[in-house]
């Protein structure tokens, strides 16, 4: 543990990799368009530039302790940032789809190890007691980080040129580097002399490699009807079954399952997949909805984030010394999870005349709710485990996020598009000639567009074309609205769950046995 200025040297320095780490997770979502125009490659084509960094973040976030104890933590966290900025210049050097699809798989193995290896780095930079402030510490990257992402992405986008989304992490990464080779304590590399497990890390990645293919692509290509889905879905099941088999018989796994007897670390590593898929699920939807329904920039889509984000900025660190206190980290998740259902909720009260102004109480709700699930979760998933295996312990749980969140847009856009489907069918069906209302609003835009000029052939075939721009925008809007009325049934029915363990613990203390971690 350090003290002292060198003590906030290294938590700035931390938090600093991990907001930029995941800044990269969204900060190109605002850009595609502007990529497949200047690269001349289709947005199909072009979405792989987000796919190739999911995919390697989540295949490398649980090899990171492993990678850690082998290489040495310092080296692999400073070799980490390095390949990171590395990559980063190079995604902003390319000339082809391709090419830039490969530097951001590169890119996302760096970040993805910066995720598990600041965690780790942060909670022995602290004692144990203060370790609730290390979570709310670390949870301010992983909230700030997603959340600011389309503000910068879509600044940089109107202003400047969408290479410059790469390049801003070039000085970032190169601070980030200097200030850990000066201030991180020197860590050898394991002499243990044990064998790499190569199975292990082969099977990771090309099981967890197919998944997040199937999860990202799947959408796109209807799912099941491509034969690529099927293969790669077939790949991925025998893969990850085969993984967790041999990982729990071989002396010395990349990634070790053992930790998960722990039953505070697999209730929360739960836990933590749910936070993922809302948290996740909510910064892809809501951009959709603003800027496709509501008609605002991606600029001030981005801005409308900030005011929850910071609030949660703010109070993280206080939650932290909560837990410390003594506070039990279940009433934090039960009302995270409720703040995190009331903004669904909310959300799915809008409509198209809904201004900027309705939509700031139920964003602040989303940012409070973020900050009270992830702080007692991470407290909670590390707080039973031996110091050694802390940092698999924390690859684990921050995988089950990034994965969740994997889940949750995959899903989320296919129950749009299912939505989409049946609402739009819904609505058809009274759009028809013998609707007095349809007839009425068809006649009304014939009216105004002759009274300006237009001829009655003319103004009928807009009338129609405006009437079915109606339709698909009210179609959409309720489809959006159907998918926030899912997010907030989701993270209410999480709060059973909660309330079970917390009633479980209570019944088991008299046997000695205590279940899920204790108030400390």
């Amino acid at each position: 543990m350090e003290t002292g200025f060198r003590k906030w040297i290294i938590v700035i320095t931390i938090i600093t990799s991990t907001i930029i780490e995941l800044i990269d997770t969204t900060i190109v979502n605002v850009s595609i368009n502007t990529m497949s125009g200047n690269l001349g490659a289709s947005l199909e084509d072009t979405a792989w530039v987000i796919t190739s960094y999911a995919i390697a973040n989540v295949i490398i976030i649980p090899m990171t302790s492993f990678l850690a104890e082998k290489i040495g933590r310092k080296q692999y966290y400073i070799g980490s940032i390095l390949l990171f900025t590395l990559a980063s210049a190079m995604c902003g050097f390319s000339h082809s789809l391709w090419e830039l699809v490969g530097f951001r798989f590169l890119q996302g193995i760096g970040g993805g190890a910066l995720l598990s290896t600041s965690q780790a780095i942060l909670f022995e930079t602290f004692p144990p007691k203060e370790r609730g402030t290390a979570s709310g510490i670390f949870s301010l990257g992983i909230i700030i980080g997603p959340s600011i992402g389309p503000v910068l992405g879509g600044y940089i986008v109107d202003n400047l040129s969408w290479q410059w989304i790469f390049y801003v992490n070039i000085p970032i990464g190169l601070m980030a580097a200097v200030l850990s080779y000066m201030y991180l304590r020197p860590s050898k590399p394991s002499t243990d002399n044990r064998r790499i497990d190569w199975l292990g890390i082969g099977l990771l990645a090309v099981g967890i490699g197919a998944l997040q293919v199937v999860l990202e692509r799947g959408e796109t290509d209807d799912w099941f009807s491509a034969t690529y889905i099927i293969v790669l879905s077939v790949i991925s099941a025998i893969c990850l079954t085969i993984l967790v088999w041999w990982e729990l018989t071989v002396e010395f796994p990349v990634i070790n399952f053992r930790v998960l007897k722990s039953s505070t670390l697999s209730i929360s590593a739960i836990m933590t997949f749910v936070l993922g898929f809302g948290l996740f699920s909510a910064v892809f939807v809501f951009p959709l909805y603003a800027q496709r329904i509501i008609g605002y920039t991606a600029f001030q889509t981005g801005t409308m984030l900030l005011p929850g984000t910071l609030m949660a900025a703010m109070i993280s660190p206080f939650l932290g010394k909560m837990l410390q206190s003594g506070l039990r980290p279940q009433y934090l998740i039960i009302t995270g999870f409720l703040f995190s259902a009331i903004f669904g909720w909310l959300m799915s009260g809008s409509n198209l005349e809904t201004g900027g102004a309705y939509f700031f109480i139920p964003l602040i709700f989303r940012g409070l709710g973020a900050a009270l699930l992830i702080v007692p979760l991470t407290a909670l998933a590390v707080s039973e485990l031996k110091p050694a295996d802390i940092p698999q312990g924390a690859a684990l749980n921050n995988m089950m996020r990034q994965m969740g969140g994997s889940f949750g847009i995959a899903l989320i856009n296919t129950y749009i598009a299912k939505r989409a489907a049946a609402n739009r069918t819904a609505l058809i069906a009274h759009v028809t000639e013998s609707d007095p209302a349809t007839q009425q609003r068809l006649r009304g835009f014939i009216n105004n567009l002759m009274a300006h000029g237009s001829t009655y052939l003319r103004a009928l075939q807009q009338a129609v074309g405006g009437l079915e721009n109606t339709v698909v925008r009210q179609t959409f809007l309720l489809s959006y609205m159907d998918a926030f009325l899912l997010l907030a049934t989701m993270n209410a029915m999480c709060i059973p769950l909660v309330i079970m363990t917390i009633k479980k613990r209570t019944g088991a203390k008299p046997a000695g046995k205590v279940v899920v971690v204790s108030d400390h």
